[in-house]
């Protein structure tokens, strides 16, 4: 299969990482063999950015995928994926994270990863239902790069909502154009200069994913999404606590609604 090369973006630290990864976790869990032949697929279509986490179970059967891609000739080599772990935050305190960096990386087994994050920092939810316009323009005026997860709403999935892929005015657009509410979607996030990431295991899904570079929304487009009524996905009670850090959920989203 050809394989179209995917933009990127240079981050503040020189590094260049494709403009759209493929989302990793599992929901509902997945068997590793099964994750494993998933992710080459992902390689197969042309994803070379690969998002993970020691929460969600996949770095291993990803670490996996890499060997294999790179037995099968998907890849040449390491350096041709970029790949993202995350501290959970239990383990976001002095002590205790480079060991978890390690267990990652020996789950991985791999020398590095290209981004390692606390999860639930520079990677947040975005979509055209939720769209950060304040937070966007602060990482903007601060050289900040984004990723969205929940791209399209967490769709089917135990947590997630159709507030994206049953959105009326995504699928007037979608219509129109003759593509998928994913792929209007994940354009118009790649088109905010942020990073979508997109899971989908179904490997022609991940393929039209992908297929959002070659053409763009016009104005009166952007216009009608930014319409679309505001609402996120993961509230976030269950970071809130009497005794926790944060009392109340507008003490945690800093009063965002």
């Amino acid at each position: 299969m050809e394989v179209k090369k995917i933009p990127e973006v240079i981050l503040c630290s020189g590094q260049k990482m494709p403009l759209i990864g493929m989302g990793t976790a599992p929901n509902p869990l997945t068997p590793q063999e099964a994750l494993i032949s998933i992710f080459i697929d992902g390689f197969d279509v042309g994803y070379r950015h690969f998002d993970t986490a020691s929460l969600y179970g996949s770095e291993e059967p990803l670490g996996k995928a890499v060997a294999k891609a790179l037995e099968l000739g998907l890849i040449k080599g390491r350096d041709e994926v970029f790949i993202t772990s995350k501290l959970w935050c239990t383990d976001a305190q002095h002590d205790l994270v480079l060991p978890a960096l390690k267990t990652t990386l020996q789950k991985l087994g791999l020398e590095y990863v290209d981004l390692y994050l606390i999860h639930c920092c520079g990677q947040v939810e975005m979509n055209p239902s939720w769209q950060q316009g304040k937070l966007r323009e602060f990482c903007k005026q601060e050289g900040i790069h984004v990723s969205a997860w929940s791209p399209l709403g967490a769709y089917k999935t135990s947590w997630g909502s159709n507030a994206v892929m049953e959105n009326p005015i995504l699928m007037e657009i979608a219509r129109a154009r003759q593509k998928s509410v994913a792929q209007v979607a994940l354009r118009w996030i790649y088109e905010q200069g942020t990073s979508p990431i997109a899971k989908s295991f179904n490997k022609e899904r991940m393929k039209q994913n992908l297929e959002i570079f070659d053409w763009e929304l016009s104005q009166e487009e952007l216009q009608k999404l930014s319409q679309i009524p505001q609402r996120r996905t993961v509230t976030g009670e269950q970071f809130v606590s009497e005794n926790g850090p944060f009392k109340s959920l507008e003490e945690l989203w800093d009063g965002e609604p």
